[in-house]
């Protein structure tokens, strides 16, 4: 069947990669179900390969059809930012959730955690260690993307390969020290509505700069390819717009978990 092209909206054609990707989120689920009661994550880990493998080939269709194929027209390209900004959006309100949570059982603790807050059992973090490094960093991976950004802008290849890399080192340095951070925590999620709340704020934020992250990565090796220019680069426009995001988002943990909460 013959297509015609001669509008500025992108008609995708037929993938595997939704149905793969569907079939790999079920096997995970499946398989973290059978973690929590068997500890056996075998059927965890063939959900994550098959995931991976989808994402991949997934993006891999998406890089050709915008860089090689010259689908993503002027058109296009609005339509997918617009989708970046609802996207990142809805991760506030994600954020917003946990926050809530936070204020609510901070503001008024009930009497089954002593009436205090922390908890009268909880030792909490001292914000001016490995939290503020965890935040100077953020911080400077931030200035460095922006770098980055506008280095490209200015059809500077080198600055940007700079940056950029400075940056995914700065990420991965964060994902380090958080992880220290857990291992050595004097609390655990199971202590109490404080551990609940500092873990799952916390944790979800670090799981979004490991996404932020692979995401500049990909963004860094796809640059070393010739795939961005000064005037086509949203892929790369789009990591940087989410790696801001998790910076914000730490900015806000750090003041109202780990100060003010302590």
């Amino acid at each position: 069947m013959s297509m015609n092209y001669n509008h500025p909206y992108h008609l995708v054609t037929q993938s595997p990669w939704p149905l793969t990707s569907a079939i790999g989120t079920m096997t995970l689920v499946t398989g973290l179900i059978k973690w929590f009661h068997n500890f056996n994550m075998n059927l965890m880990m063939l959900g994550y390969i098959i995931i991976i493998l989808s994402m991949y080939q997934w993006w891999r269709d998406v890089y050709r059809e915008s860089t090689l194929q010259g689908y993503h027209t002027i058109f296009v390209s609005k339509g997918l930012r617009w989708g970046m900004i609802l996207f990142i959006i809805s991760e506030v309100f994600f954020f917003i959730s946990f926050f809530w949570a936070f204020f609510h059982s901070s503001l008024s603790p009930n009497i089954e955690i002593g009436s205090t807050w922390p908890p009268s059992n909880i030792i909490p973090f001292n914000p001016f260690q490995i939290p503020l490094l965890n935040t100077i960093i953020l911080i400077t991976s931030g200035m460095t993307v922006t770098w980055a950004h506008h280095a490209l802008m200015e059809n500077n290849y080198t600055q940007t390969s700079q940056s950029l890399f400075i940056t995914i080192m700065l990420g991965i340095y964060f994902t380090i020290l958080q992880a220290y951070e857990y291992i050595e925590a004097p609390f655990t999620i199971a202590d109490s509505v404080y551990g609940s709340t500092f873990f799952m704020a916390t944790g979800f934020h670090g799981l979004h700069v490991i996404i932020g992250t692979t995401f500049l990565l990909v963004c860094y090796i796809r640059h070393l390819n010739n795939h961005f220019s000064m005037n086509h680069h949203f892929g790369f426009e789009a990591a940087a717009w989410y790696w801001h995001f998790v910076d914000v988002v730490w900015l806000f943990l750090y003041i109202s978990i780990y100060w003010w909460g302590n």
